[in-house]
């Protein structure tokens, strides 16, 4: 390929990786606010959590783009770019399956935890942010690097939008140069590359928030004493 393509393919990558930090950031967001909700004393605050979940993540994450860029704009008489609008499609649908990690998470934290934050006299948030989240947390990772990947596959979704990510990059790359066997192996490689630095990256903050947590204070090893044989001085 030529300097100019590659260069198109640079700045699929770097559209792609935006849209998948930003849509992330609010699908963590989300997921936390949801999951949490999902545990809620109240009744009315678990059922509107749940109703979210179910329709969210019900719904098909390219619908969901159709509906925000094409069926928003008339209804409310403004217009989302691309970007923002790939953004809250996909964070508020990944969002709604990130929200049963968290709920799955902190339900799995031993109840002894919860009472004995009761016994404490802690309000809610304090059980929740001292007790249930730093013991829930380092759970929640292994199947939210598994939800990163997938959201990076879906920020393919957007290029319906006429938004050059990189599956769209890669697509207008193939037309000019005829060849697409060649240019989608490379799309394929170049995903695969940032989909293993970020299970990479997941697996280091897994065992940097695992370091520690429910292990007992190391005792220091005892010298065993020299054994003493009657009649030998």
């Amino acid at each position: 390929m030529t300097s100019g393509l590659w260069e198109l393919v640079l700045q699929g990558i770097w559209v792609t990786i935006q849209l998948l930090v930003l849509s992330t950031l609010l699908a963590t967001a989300v997921s936390f606010a949801v999951g949490m909700a999902r545990t809620h004393r109240l009744r009315i605050v678990r059922f509107l959590a749940g109703l979210y979940t179910e329709v969210f993540r019900g719904t098909s994450a390219l619908v969901m783009i159709f509906w925000v860029f094409f069926v928003l704009p008339p209804a409310f008489g403004w217009q989302l770019v691309p970007l923002w609008a790939g953004t809250l499609a996909l964070g508020l649908t990944y969002g709604a399956y990130g929200s049963e990690i968290v709920r799955g998470a902190l339900n799995a934290v031993d109840p002894a935890q919860r009472e004995g934050g009761i016994a404490l006299s802690f309000t809610p948030w304090q059980r929740m942010r001292l007790i249930l989240l730093p013991q829930a947390v380092p759970e929640m990772i292994p199947p939210f690097c598994n939800l990163l990947i997938e959201l990076l596959k879906g920020t393919a979704l957007v290029s319906i939008m006429g938004m050059g990510d990189l599956a769209f990059s890669g697509n207008l790359v193939r037309l000019a140069l005829q060849e697409s066997a060649e240019i989608y192996t490379y799309i394929l490689l170049i995903y695969f590359v940032i989909a293993f630095l970020l299970t990479r990256m997941m697996r280091g903050l897994e065992k940097r928030l695992k370091a520690g947590v429910g292990k007992a204070p190391q005792r220091k090893a005892r010298t065993p004493e020299p054994a003493v044989v009657e009649g030998v001085r």
